[in-house]
């Protein structure tokens, strides 16, 4: 009975995965359309005279390679591979997506501080939102994937003693 209910819960967890993700890429390309300057503008225009917006589409692909590392997590936790090597190397890839994302958010902040001091609240606004996230992602899988190798390595201890 223990184990359908983690089964439950880690399908839902998987789902939940799925809608962050699909509502994540429905914001990438609604948003443009309705951004101040693009609000006159043709699809042409929006999305091929806006460096700023193939930068944002380029950054976000590490935020999808994390989201897909995170399903991944939770299906060996579903399948009761919690505790293995690849359950460390998903937690690894999601930490360097979410360094990477800090990465980009800053360079796309200083970029953004040169030309335009008018837009500059708000785009400092969502880099630190992101660049908050990306913190709380970095240090928790970082914890995980430390207390998940310190167990590895206790149960490997364990195995070659006896």
């Amino acid at each position: 009975m223990k184990q359908q209910s983690v089964v439950v819960e880690t399908v839902f967890l998987r789902a939940v995965v799925v809608l962050i993700g699909v509502g994540a890429l429905t914001f990438l390309l609604w948003e443009p359309h309705f951004e101040g300057r693009n609000a006159n503008a043709t699809a042409f225009e929006v999305y091929f005279n806006d460096p700023f917006l193939a930068y944002a589409y380029f950054v976000s692909i590490s935020f999808f390679v994390a989201l897909y590392q995170a399903f991944k997590v939770l299906g060996y936790a579903g399948t009761n591979r919690l505790f293995s090597v690849a359950t460390v190397k998903a937690l690894r890839t999601i930490r360097f997506c979410a360094l990477a994302m800090i990465a980009f958010v800053l360079v796309g902040e200083a970029f953004l501080m040169l030309p335009n001091a008018d837009e500059l609240p708000p785009a400092i606004a969502m880099g630190l939102f992101i660049l908050f996230g990306s913190t709380v992602v970095v240090t928790t899988t970082s914890v995980l994937e430390k207390t998940l190798q310190q167990a590895l390595s206790k149960d490997a201890e364990k195995t070659s003693t006896t």
